[in-house]
């Protein structure tokens, strides 16, 4: 992919592309039936697309020395990519990768870190984005206990009792998450509804295979510190004085 110089959706100052040629809705249906690819297993996960500095074509002379690395920080229902930009130069030897449902969103997020990557030489090739429903196919991408690090920033909050289930948070979805987020792992929650935020720290409370943070641990972690503003919905909240709420739990072991 190119950036054109005539595009009407790069900006011509920053070179990064214009959100308002991205706009969707704030939230999808995870229940519903999209059609977009989805590999197979996480083997079938092509690393060379997400990664092709660190991971060369199949076909190209190089593949055989190609990296070893598996990616480490998903973050589900990604948004515009605010965290994702944030953590790549945070975690320079990280990979990780943004989950959106939202086709224009995906779209907008790849053509981000492609003009990351042309503006800022070998920065922001750790970092990438795929368009999939986290709440059916996190055991397509990531196998058992390869991430540390899972985000779920201002999911959304599905008032509506009977709507409970489409939460990204639940203790159903807790049992994948804790297959493959390794042990000392995090997951990471923020909301700016209250009963939401009440929601997702009783879940992991409740959770066997989860401990939350101390006060100690949470102010020397780096990444706390983002989940507030790195996010569009983040800096939205911040903006119009609202009030946010955290939960930051750590895998464990089985008791």
């Amino acid at each position: 992919m190119k950036l054109e110089e005539s595009n009407p959706c790069i900006s011509k100052s920053t070179r990064l592309p214009r959100k308002r040629f991205y706009r969707a809705r704030a939230h999808s249906n995870p229940l519903s039936d999209s059609h977009f690819p989805v590999p197979i297993s996480p083997h079938h996960v092509d690393y060379s697309f997400h990664f092709p500095q660190f991971f060369p074509s199949p076909n190209s002379d190089s593949s055989s020395d190609s990296d070893s690395r598996k990616i480490e920080f998903a973050d589900i229902g990604c948004g515009f990519g605010g965290l994702l930009i944030s953590l790549a130069t945070l975690f320079p030897n990280t990979l990780m990768i943004g989950m959106e449902l939202r086709d224009k969103v995906t779209e907008y997020v790849k053509e981000r870190i492609l003009a990351l990557r042309i503006s800022n030489p070998n920065q922001y090739q750790n970092v990438s984005v795929v368009r999939t429903n986290s709440m059916k196919y996190i055991p397509n991408y990531f196998s058992k206990l390869q991430l540390s690090k899972m985000f779920f920033l201002f999911p959304d909050p599905h008032f509506k009792e009977k709507n409970h289930r489409r939460r990204v948070i639940s203790p159903f979805l807790l049992d994948e998450y804790a297959y493959v987020i390794k042990e000392g792992g995090i997951i990471y929650t923020i909301t700016d509804v209250e009963e939401l935020g009440e929601w997702m720290k009783s879940c992991l409370e409740n959770h066997p295979l989860f401990e939350g943070l101390t006060d100690e641990e949470l102010d020397a972690d780096p990444v706390v510190k983002l989940l507030k503003c790195a996010t569009e919905e983040g800096q939205k909240v911040e903006r119009n004085g609202g009030q946010t709420f955290t939960a930051v739990f750590r895998r464990i072991a089985m008791k």
